[in-house]
């Protein structure tokens, strides 16, 4: 039902029917309270505008509301046994981590994007933007070192795999 929304604003007397509370506790969408009153029913809410109210008050919390579901979203992806966390630039598994450079990141989200192990020249052209003719062991490098890394600090040998059609988680 509110799959087609991107953002939820709502007044809080439609809140007294237990579905659409159901509903708002489980919505990823962004959801805001309009409350002439201090409401209890906050903590299903990113945000509580008060009545009455200006729209560029309105359109100011709709965008601070984009930009921190953006940045929870970036903080906490997981990949196997691990999260990583794009703002700080961290691949963590329990109370270890490592740092990781854009590159590192970016090779890391192609990988979690495709369940099927991607090309050296996919890589480059996806990664890099180099021509998939271009000669160069820039892939076989970054993987290399990202490998060391999670080696080093994890102990584990099969973060990143590959076989004769390329590399895969």
């Amino acid at each position: 039902m509110l799959t087609k929304y991107d953002v939820l604003i709502l007044h809080k007397d439609c809140l007294t029917i237990n579905t659409i509370e159901a509903l708002l506790k489980d919505s990823d969408k962004i959801k805001i309270l309009v409350s002439d009153t201090s409401d209890k029913k906050k903590e299903y809410f990113n945000d509580v505008i008060s009545l009455p109210f200006k729209i560029s008050d309105l359109n100011q919390i709709v965008e601070n509301s984009v930009i921190k579901k953006n940045f929870n979203k970036n903080s906490s992806i997981p990949i196997k046994k691990y999260k990583l966390d794009k703002n700080e630039k961290k691949l963590i598994k329990d109370e270890n981590f490592i740092l990781l450079t854009e590159k590192e990141i970016q090779l890391l989200e192609l990988f979690l994007g495709n369940k099927k192990p991607i090309s050296k020249n996919i890589i480059l052209k996806e990664v890099w933007k180099y021509s998939t003719s271009a000669d160069t062991h820039t892939v076989e490098t970054h993987i290399y070192r990202l490998r060391k890394k999670i080696k080093s600090k994890f102990s584990d040998e099969s973060f990143i795999l590959n076989n004769k059609d390329g590399y895969l988680l």
